[in-house]
């Protein structure tokens, strides 16, 4: 199952509609820890084994994350964003896009449509159940209520989750700083971490269950403070990247013979990647008419990179 070219840790299932469906073990692990859960939800039926049962119901629900993390690869797409890989782990699933964002709108719209394909999904299962009987009216119930909780989490506004992407996206539209939007959404998911766990210990009322229910809240406030941990991190490299601007390190002088164009303008992760395309030690800075306005040097934009931590 797996693949050469999967990344490190990962399974990789195939590709759907061009994008690497990826899994990672802890799926697995996590599959039986919610079979064991929710069996105990259909002992009551007679009419078939209840951890086959919910054996069923994780696999529908695992399904419905994969259409939550398909609904950001077709609007990323939407965006003329190139999406490399769907991973399913532990707490659900990451769709690796290559890029960031160019507007808060896009960020937006592509944070935005995984919670609300949650909600469909949610919404229509729980209306199908009321329509049906026995066990596929309570599988349906079932999956219809995860996914609308699954929804409501993931649209809390912190990262690493999906609200946090459009808190994020809705503070770098009024402040016009990316930077900030994340560092406030990152914060929040921390403080997000530490909820998790508090009202896991405040409502363990059942002593059988305190250790379960204690060892997931931990599990999950894990990953929202890895999560926003990381975005702390990447907040901070993205500030310095923004930062470099053609331009401003430039020198006037005259560039030498052979030296690859570069527009004056660029700035950004716009201008790492023009100097990736066309690698060389300097740089020809033009203006729109073709001007040759001075010289960029590759150790210039790395010394500016270094200077601004």
């Amino acid at each position: 199952m797996s693949s050469p070219s999967s990344p490190p840790g990962t399974w990789r299932l195939g590709r759907v509609g061009g994008v690497d469906l990826l899994i990672k073990p802890s799926v697995v692990l996590m599959g039986v820890v919610l079979v064991v859960l929710f069996a105990p939800r259909f002992d009551d039926r007679s009419d078939a084994n209840p951890y086959a049962l919910a054996a069923t119901f994780v696999i529908a629900l695992y399904v419905s994350v994969f259409i939550h993390e398909l609904a950001h690869v077709f609007t990323a797409r939407r965006f003329g964003m190139r999406v490399q890989s769907v991973t399913l782990h532990l707490l659900g699933g990451e769709t690796m896009i290559e890029g960031e964002s160019r507007t808060p709108w896009q960020e937006l719209s592509i944070a935005i449509a995984g919670p609300l394909t949650s909600l469909a999904i949610g919404v229509s299962a729980l209306s199908l159940s009321g329509s049906l009987d026995g066990t596929t009216s309570d599988i349906l119930w079932s999956i219809g209520y995860v996914n609308i909780l699954v929804a409501i989490f993931n649209m809390l506004p912190g990262l690493p989750l999906d609200g946090g992407r459009v808190f994020r996206a809705i503070i770098w539209q009024v402040t016009g700083n990316e930077a900030t939007g994340v560092r406030i959404a990152a914060w929040i998911g921390r403080a997000a971490a530490i909820g998790v766990v508090a009202y896991a210990l405040l409502n363990s009322r059942d002593g059988d269950r305190v250790g379960v229910n204690l060892a997931i809240a931990l599990l999950v406030a894990w990953f929202l403070w890895q999560g926003a941990t990381d975005a702390l991190r990447h907040a901070g490299r993205s500030s310095r990247i923004n930062q470099l601007v053609a331009r401003r390190l430039a020198d006037p002088s005259p560039p030498p013979p052979g030296a690859p164009p570069l527009a004056a303008d660029l700035h950004g992760a716009t201008l790492l990647r023009a100097m990736a395309a066309h690698p060389a030690d300097a740089y020809a800075l033009t203006e729109a008419d073709g001007t040759v306005v001075g010289t960029l040097t590759a150790r210039a934009v790395d010394d500016a990179y270094r200077a601004s931590r």
